[in-house]
């Protein structure tokens, strides 16, 4: 019984691995959406987006507000075509370190309420996408065997 156990479970673990390239693909594109659909509100509601900024106190509201802006809308649409990735990841964890630090740290009293904010929760999406790339299926990925460039997928 033991040996068929074994057996099964070492089965299910080829099929996973065979299809590890899913995970990463679909995270990258539900996410990536995400961004360059909350990135388009912001961009043409952008009146409204700097007068939230005023509100917030952010230096230099209507610069801060477009750049936030643009890089939400640009930001999710190379993520959704896994172009740039680790690039791209570095200016949207920056955008949440400035909504952690200047608008959702009013709120937070604790630990708790730290790790369970939408915007520390969207950074460390971000740094996996930083650390592990896109994943096989991404424009990074042809791009890197078009140069020649070896990858780990």
């Amino acid at each position: 019984m033991r040996h068929f156990l074994a057996t099964k479970a070492s089965r299910l673990l080829e099929i996973l691995y065979a299809w590890r390239w899913l995970g990463p693909l679909v995270v990258r594109l539900a996410f990536g959406y995400f961004w360059f659909e909350t990135g388009i509100a912001k961009v043409h509601n952008l009146e409204g987006f700097t007068q939230r900024f005023v509100g917030w106190h952010i230096p230099h509201p209507a610069f801060s507000a477009a750049l936030s802006a643009w890089t939400e809308l640009l930001g999710g649409l190379l993520l959704m075509l896994g172009l740039f990735t680790r690039l791209v990841t570095i200016p949207m964890i920056i955008n949440m370190i400035v909504a952690v630090t200047l608008v959702v740290s009013s709120n937070i009293m604790g630990l708790d309420d730290f790790v369970e904010a939408d915007e520390v929760v969207y950074s460390l999406i971000f740094f996996w996408f930083l650390m592990a790339g896109p994943g096989k299926i991404s424009l990074d990925t042809l791009v890197a065997r078009w140069l020649g460039i070896r990858t780990r997928d």
